[in-house]
């Protein structure tokens, strides 16, 4: 059999594994659940006996509870040596975060090199600028809240260009201002929220306006549908590559050259556990590269499914348990689901189904140009209706806006039932 880097890489993911438990054992969070040792089975092994972890759990006398008593949190930071973040809590309660200094940037290279071509660009441009365009509302890390000038938004190689939580309220001046920036900061790529991303595209489609340097834009934060990623391909004429993670686990996923979600192994070990019928279940990370604040089976808050084959490990992401509808015969429907069913699709911007009762289900829709024709629409009801059967009542509305939750992210799917 032929050694491709990746089964190499592969075959190594035991020992980290196992180096990480090891680590942990100390910690007086994990202490009592790892108090057997290790053993001679295969980490994986061992790793699937342990109980799964929640948010809640990790607050539960944070950070005492991670860092022990030898290290203080105080001393960490004031010698410098780690960061404190917050997740958006998007998923529940926001979660405080710590990392070591430069480890965001090395995991997140680590996962942007997965795709060839992103890693020769990166590999032209060591010093690759990016224009992040996303909701003020997620991280002090990534997107910096409030109003700012532009040299208190520019951090290193990124200039953050967005001030606005709701893209479909921006106006032309504020848009403009956005074009121009990034215009005279010429980044190799885009980093965006897929919701602001499409709705700045449309603004830049409209006014003919291009951006020479660009040579892929990266897609992150929230759920990349296939709406956005149409109208994000069509204006900028680069490749729209989906980065997926969390503030508390680093990158995960990244989508390589054939448009496959491919794993990130140095920085997390990913099991789908409690799968349905179709295989799609819980994905349940355990973190292998930040040594301050090691999480063993956390649950990320994500469905998603594992297709293992004999060169290559691949998964799909089907978005957040909590915003899964309910079908007509009792099944549940996933976000990635839907999604499909707006494949090939013109005419719609950004959207929302929400379940507001058992097989009842209301599509909010908002309009790109004119909108989808009525054949369009029609069709795009039927297969909905085919994914929600059986008896299941669809009402369509057309608004001029959709809000996104408290974190600042958007939802394509949720149930009011």
């Amino acid at each position: 059999m032929l050694a491709t880097a990746e089964l190499i890489n592969a075959s190594t993911q035991d020992l980290r594994l196992r180096e990480s438990l090891e680590r942990s054992q100390g910690l007086p969070f994990y202490r009592a659940v790892l108090a057997a040792g290790i053993g001679r089975e295969l980490a994986n092994e061992r790793l699937g006996k342990l109980p799964l972890l929640t948010k809640s759990e990790i607050r539960r006398d944070f950070p005492r509870n991670l860092l022990g008593r030898e290290r203080t949190l105080e001393s960490l930071i004031e010698n410098q040596s780690v960061e404190l973040e917050h997740t958006s809590g998007t998923s529940a309660e926001r979660l405080p975060v710590i990392f070591g200094r430069g480890w965001w940037n090395e995991q997140e290279e680590r996962a942007l090199r997965l795709n060839g071509f992103v890693a020769q660009v990166l590999d032209e441009n060591p010093n690759a600028r990016r224009a992040a365009i996303t909701s003020p509302s997620c991280t002090g890390l990534t997107c910096p809240a409030g109003w700012l000038s532009r040299e208190q938004r520019t951090v290193g190689n990124t200039l953050f260009v967005n001030l606005a939580r709701i893209p479909f309220l921006v106006g032309a001046a504020e848009l403009e201002r956005m074009a121009i920036e990034i215009a005279d900061w010429m980044p190799q790529f885009l980093d965006v929220s897929p919701v602001h991303g499409a709705w700045f595209a449309l603004y830049c489609e409209r006014h003919g306006i291009k951006f020479p340097s660009l040579r892929f834009v990266l897609c992150s934060y929230e759920f990349v549908s296939v709406v956005h990623r149409r109208i994000i391909e069509r204006v900028f004429g680069v490749p729209m590559l989906n980065l997926y993670g969390s503030t508390e686990t680093g990158h995960l996923l990244m989508e390589n050259e054939r448009g496959v979600m491919k794993p990130s192994r140095e920085t997390a070990y990913l099991e789908v556990v409690n799968p349905d019928g179709t295989g799609v279940g819980e994905l349940v990370v355990t973190t292998l590269s930040n040594d301050f604040m090691p999480l063993l089976r956390y649950r990320i808050g994500d469905l998603a499914e594992h297709h293992l084959n004999p060169y290559e490990d691949i998964y799909v992401v089907h978005g957040r348990t909590r915003e899964t509808l309910t079908a007509g015969d009792g099944r549940r429907v996933t976000t990635w689901q839907v999604d499909q069913c707006f494949a090939g699709v013109e005419g719609i911007a950004h959207y929302e189904l929400r379940q507001t009762a058992p097989a009842q289900f209301e599509l909010r829709l908002v309009a790109e140009q004119a909108g989808p024709d009525a054949r369009t629409l029609n069709e795009l009801k039927a297969r909905l209706g085919d994914l929600l059967k059986p008896e299941s009542k669809l009402e369509t509305l057309s608004l001029p806006t959709l809000l996104p939750t408290a974190s600042g992210k958007f939802r394509l799917t949720c149930s009011t039932a």
